[in-house]
């Protein structure tokens, strides 16, 4: 692997290609060119090449890339070639969907623990995953190696529960709390806001 800054725009495009080769794979299909990657995802063909040419050379001029292969060689790029465990914050409604679409975090990403401040969730149980109390937080996470955190908590909560996370070792966080929280440079954080989604589609609105 070339040793330059990889940009977040193209760490981000990664797993969509990762999704398109998984389809394509389970239909049996073999190889595929960059061509037909970018009219599939709407991308520039150009733009694929490059991406895939930070991490090394995976395709063949006039035959295009080893489907097979290159999931193999994208998973380890990702860092999806082992088993990465994942701790969520908010036993709420969505907090519960995460936990049992198991399409959401299947590919070598797993939800070992979930918890909850209020004391009428914890012991419920979540696609077999019983609800713990935020006592228990650090502990767990320490004994379960948890590496990435999610929240799904209120924005007033979020920011208390991101210092737990911190302290108890997370390495990076998925912020699903309508609030930008503060974390140290090395604790990586990635914000889904629904809000701030649909607003900004709102502009292209006739």
């Amino acid at each position: 692997m070339k040793t330059i800054k990889i940009s977040e725009a193209v760490v981000r495009r990664l797993p969509i290609y990762l999704r398109f080769l998984n389809e394509l794979s389970k239909k049996n299909v073999t190889t595929v060119s960059s061509q037909d990657l970018g009219v599939k995802l709407d991308l520039n063909p150009a733009q694929i090449r490059k991406d895939l040419a930070y991490f090394g050379e995976f395709g063949k001029k006039g035959i295009g890339y080893d489907v097979d292969y290159l999931i193999e060689k994208i998973r380890q790029i990702l860092k999806l070639d082992k088993v990465i465990p994942v701790a969520l914050v908010g036993a709420g409604n969505l907090g519960r969907a995460l936990c049992n679409y198991n399409a959401y975090l299947k590919d070598h990403m797993k939800i070992v623990a979930v918890f909850d401040a209020h004391a009428s969730k914890v012991g419920e149980s979540i696609n077999n995953l019983k609800v713990k109390p935020m006592e228990e937080l650090k502990e767990t996470i320490e004994a379960l190696h948890v590496r990435i955190g999610i929240i799904t908590v209120p924005a007033a909560e979020a920011q208390s529960v991101a210092n737990q996370f911190v302290e108890a070792g997370v390495e990076a966080i998925l912020n699903f709390a309508p609030i930008i929280i503060k974390v140290p440079g090395e604790v990586r954080v990635h914000h889904a806001d629904f809000t701030t989604e649909l607003q900004s589609l709102a502009y292209y609105l006739d």
